[in-house]
């Protein structure tokens, strides 16, 4: 891998800030029905994307054991089941709200740090944007970061792409070895995390060979 990113923690807590507000500035822009409208993630509408970003803004031990519980163990089956429970309940001037106070919180689920709360916001501002036909500009340097973090954790599509040569032609971060796919950070963080969106601007002999489900 070559480079990284010179983002300190504090700048990375900054940047998740800004994230939370400028999502708070969109999400003040849609009516009910953009609300309620599919978002990227699949069975996930927006307010249940804005859901899951309120509760792992503010998460909690307590909150893990018994959501994982009730999920019967699987994590992921947790996160998806409680959010959906918290957008059923909850109005969309609450969600906004909550998400609004937590704008300046520096918490992460165990395990995982603020890296991760950066690629999670980044990414699901697409989920919300993309389908409303919303263009939300990305962040080069935050990109970049979320990028890392996946690529060192092995995350998502990591394993999967690392026989590719990923080249991000905002920064020039590569990694990986194989045909060639490069695009703009923004693309390339949205096909690591399985997005489809964002493809239009990936190029190299790698690209038609991916498997873009």
């Amino acid at each position: 891998m070559t480079g990284s990113t010179t983002m300190t923690n504090d700048r990375m807590w900054r940047a998740v800030a800004a994230e939370r507000a400028s999502l708070v500035e969109l999400l003040e822009t849609l009516s009910e029905s953009d609300w309620n409208h599919s978002s990227l993630c699949e069975g996930w509408r927006v307010r249940d994307v804005v859901a899951h970003l309120v509760l792992s803004a503010n998460p909690g031990l307590a909150w893990i054991l018994v959501n994982v519980l009730r999920a019967r163990g699987n994590f992921d089956r947790a996160i998806r089941e409680t959010a959906i429970r918290l957008a059923d309940r909850a109005t969309s001037t609450q969600l906004l709200a909550a998400l609004r106070d937590g704008m300046t919180l520096r918490a992460t689920p165990i395990g995982t740090t603020a890296a991760d709360r950066l690629m999670d916001l980044l990414v699901h501002g697409q989920d919300i944007a993309v389908p409303l036909g919303i263009n939300r500009p990305m962040p080069v340097d935050a990109a970049r970061s979320a990028l890392e973090r996946i690529w060192e954790t092995n995350g998502f599509r990591a394993r999967e792409l690392s026989r590719y040569r990923l080249i991000d032609t905002d920064t020039g971060w590569t990694v990986g070895t194989g045909p060639l796919v490069e695009g703009p950070a923004a693309s390339l963080l949205l096909l690591i995390t399985g997005r489809r969106a964002g493809r239009e601007h990936l190029t190299g002999e790698g690209v038609p060979r991916l498997n873009l489900r």
